[in-house]
């Protein structure tokens, strides 16, 4: 999936090409469609007090951000391979952590290690930089990984699991 070191972010080959597809849709189509919505809208008259014309340059705003940011990601890509299943936690997988390293299953989580272009709502994302996710990175199952809280004090988790994020 993705390992981000420095400026360079590791993508598996399919994640290069879903990322690709998303630009290639934004910078083409998408940007006719909101031209198209644009031009509607500013016939519609007084652009001070049209709302369809204000939210589709908003919109047009959001989806030109989103083409820079998936220009540079693309431009800083390395493409490799997944990662292993040899029970180390590492961006790309889906690691199953308890709480105060109890291994209590009431108290568990099971989330991607990922950068959040990978986001979605089957499954909780951490970055690889986040507190949690910098804690767990490169920890082995049956380990124990402590990360800094917000508020300056310390959490412990136990690694239960550490798989290849399927998708």
């Amino acid at each position: 999936m993705t390992q981000t070191s420095e400026n360079v972010t590791w993508l598996t080959q399919e994640a290069y090409n879903q990322l690709k597809a998303e630009l290639e849709y934004l910078s083409g189509p998408a940007r006719t469609e909101i031209a198209a919505k644009i031009a509607a809208a500013r016939e519609e008259g007084d652009l001070r007090e049209n709302g369809g014309y204000h939210a589709a340059k908003e919109e047009q705003g959001k989806q030109e951000l989103r083409v820079r940011q998936l220009t540079q990601l693309l431009e800083n890509a390395k493409v490799g391979e997944a990662p292993a299943a040899d029970g180390a936690v590492a961006p790309g997988m889906v690691v199953t952590i308890a709480f105060d390293g109890d291994g209590d299953e009431d108290d568990t989580l099971d989330f991607l290690l990922a950068s959040r272009e990978y986001a979605s709502s089957d499954i909780e994302t951490y970055s690889p930089q986040s507190p949690l996710g910098s804690g767990v990175n490169g920890k082995k199952v049956g380990e124990d990984a402590q990360y800094e809280l917000p508020n300056g004090k310390f959490a412990s988790v136990k690694i239960l699991k550490a798989e290849p994020y399927q998708g």
